[in-house]
């Protein structure tokens, strides 16, 4: 892993790259994720949640750091602090005039709290705490089969539970108050979808860690609404560029001495710059 000889033979390349086990639990992992938070980033962009998930994603170290520090597992404490912020964000939400601006203040708390408690249970742990990168960053090399299991059962029911709100959610995304004068529980879908968001935040934090996450949520779901105003090919678009940001990023790693966060954030921002550029183009 890292720095292992490119050739010109693309087939025996994939071919040592998905011989080691590691690796190739790594690209189930980063297929099931990317999937996951291109059609769940794609509901946040068009909801102008981005600075929601960017705070889920910071919320999910303390949990990693107050799940290593009680000894029990990293993924306990992503889905448990992911959950209760997502609740905490939703309920907070404001009714009034000033809606943006408070919720932009509610948001804010809580990603600051956030940084504060991870920085407290790292303080606290008295052992050798040497999986810090690794909470803040990802680690593909340690994902087993178990893992990727769990990772599809969540992935599974984040998206059956989305497939039944997703129309009412686009209705309401769009036209929050034409959508409520027509019947529409848009309070409800707020608070089911920011839970929904929380979990697959948590989940996707096990791949990539706590700061990387909101890169393979935003950016995919931002390249595609650059290209197409439709909602399913935008949703295809972006779980396509997810795919291929996740699967070039690996390929990367494996064959360079440079991090998967390095590729994964640079694939996800130069496929942004181009879509962003051939628009321009065509304009």
């Amino acid at each position: 892993m890292g720095g292992a000889a490119l050739s010109w033979n693309i087939i025996d390349d994939i071919r040592l790259m998905w011989s080691l086990p590691s690796m190739l639990n790594a690209f189930r992992a980063g297929t099931v994720v990317a999937i996951l938070a291109a059609i769940v980033g794609w509901y946040m962009v068009v909801r102008r949640q981005s600075f929601a998930g960017h705070t889920l994603s910071v919320v999910g170290f303390p949990g990693a750091a107050a799940a290593v520090y009680l000894g029990i597992g990293v993924a306990y404490g992503y889905f448990a602090f992911c959950l209760v912020a997502a609740l905490v964000i939703a309920l907070a939400r404001s009714r009034s005039a000033m809606r943006v601006e408070a919720d932009g203040a509610v948001v804010g708390t809580v990603n600051a709290f956030a940084l504060a408690a991870g920085l407290l249970f790292i303080a606290l742990y008295k052992g050798y705490l040497n999986g810090t990168t690794d909470l803040l960053f990802g680690s593909v090399l340690g994902i087993t089969v178990g893992q990727v299991v769990g990772l599809i059962v969540t992935a599974v029911v984040v998206l059956v539970a989305l497939a039944v709100i997703g129309r009412p959610l686009l209705f309401a995304s769009v036209d929050s108050a034409l959508a409520r004068s027509r019947g529409v529980p848009t309070r409800a879908l707020d608070i089911a979808f920011l839970v929904l968001l929380g979990i697959t935040v948590a989940e996707v934090s096990q791949v990539t860690g706590a700061l990387l996450v909101f890169a393979l949520l935003a950016l995919p779901a931002a390249t595609s609404q650059q290209l197409t105003a439709r909602p399913g090919r935008g949703l295809v678009i972006s779980v396509g560029l997810a795919l291929a940001t996740v699967w070039l990023a690996l390929t990367g790693t494996f064959f360079s001495s440079y991090p998967v966060g390095f590729w994964l954030t640079t694939i996800a921002f130069g496929f942004y710059v181009i879509a962003a550029g051939y628009r321009k183009v065509v304009r």
